[in-house]
């Protein structure tokens, strides 16, 4: 993901000079085609995330495009008062970017550990949240981000995610894409989990049951009337992410079943809960907190 995202940023500043980057001394081997093609819109602001935010919230005050990027909370969590009272509360358009979302760098324990960050900028005002599946879905939401005015929160995946799209698809801001079609279940993901719930329904139709998978690559705003289909059609509803569950996916689209009073609908939150898993290699997180394949396939 993070591969096609700064392709797609380097088409898109070729085009528009407005276009900046910001790094907190991070993405090496990654920005670099960035910095040399466009040197005089890439600042390494260093280990100063705080400052970093700052920064950008004044470069966008000025009328530029601000990308910043760095890995799991640095971008978020360490300068969330610069994000809330700088880039928020003034509506600047700024693109907070972070790289490794989830347990991407789970080896290096909780403190690289990306899991309350989807709660945390869903809860600030005015800012989008977007969390694409796979690299296509990276290259469109980019795109979108770059045209779009005002604060927005671009979570992705580290390195290796597998292309699902057959080609870049049509994404509207706050409403999911149907990948897999099915009748009893839903599988709701987001993020880089999209892959893990197409094999679980793939698991599942195995055993004969019929099972939807949806992406959910924009978790704020969420439109309202793009999930009353899915809420009326399924008998049980499945939100999956590599995040904490309350407050992130799992956590709008309870707001969403309760608000519409939904008769037909059951939805099972999976993700992280009020626990902390310890350093261990992504795959072995997920297994831990049962979003793996498998113990996806055993709701079903």
């Amino acid at each position: 993901m993070r591969t096609a995202f700064i392709e797609t940023l380097c088409e898109l500043a070729e085009r528009d000079g407005r276009i900046w980057l910001l790094t907190g001394d991070l993405g090496y081997s990654v920005l670099e085609p960035f910095a040399e093609r466009f040197p005089n819109r890439y600042i390494n602001m260093g280990i100063a995330e705080q400052n970093m935010a700052g920064v950008a919230a004044g470069l966008a005050l000025t009328g530029k495009t601000v990308f910043v990027y760095s890995i799991a909370n640095f971008p978020t969590l360490r300068c969330l008062e610069q994000i809330r009272n700088d880039i928020c509360y003034h509506q600047a358009n700024v693109k907070i970017v972070a790289v490794g979302g989830g347990y991407s760098y789970g080896s290096q324990g909780y403190t690289h550990h990306g899991v309350e960050d989807i709660a945390i900028m869903r809860a600030l005002p005015y800012i989008s949240v977007v969390a694409p599946g796979d690299p296509l879905e990276t290259r469109a939401v980019t795109k979108i981000l770059s045209q779009n005015e005002g604060p927005a929160y671009l979570r992705l995946g580290k390195a290796g995610e597998p292309i699902i799209h057959q080609q870049e698809p049509v994404i509207q801001p706050g409403v999911p894409l149907l990948i897999h079609k099915g009748k009893d279940v839903a599988l709701c993901s987001t993020g880089a989990m999209l892959k893990t719930c197409l094999d679980a329904a793939r698991l599942a139709e195995d055993k004969g049951k019929s099972v939807a998978v949806y992406s959910f690559p924009w978790i704020k705003p969420l439109i309202t009337e793009s999930i009353l289909p899915i809420i009326r059609s399924y008998r049980l509803i499945i939100s999956v992410e590599e995040a904490n569950a309350s407050g992130g996916l799992g956590g709008v689209l309870a707001e969403i079943i309760s608000e519409t009073l939904s008769p037909r609908a059951i939805l099972k939150r999976l993700g992280c809960g009020n626990s902390i898993t310890p350093a261990n290699s992504q795959d072995s997180s997920r297994a831990i907190i049962g979003i793996d394949s498998l113990s996806i396939q055993r709701l079903l």
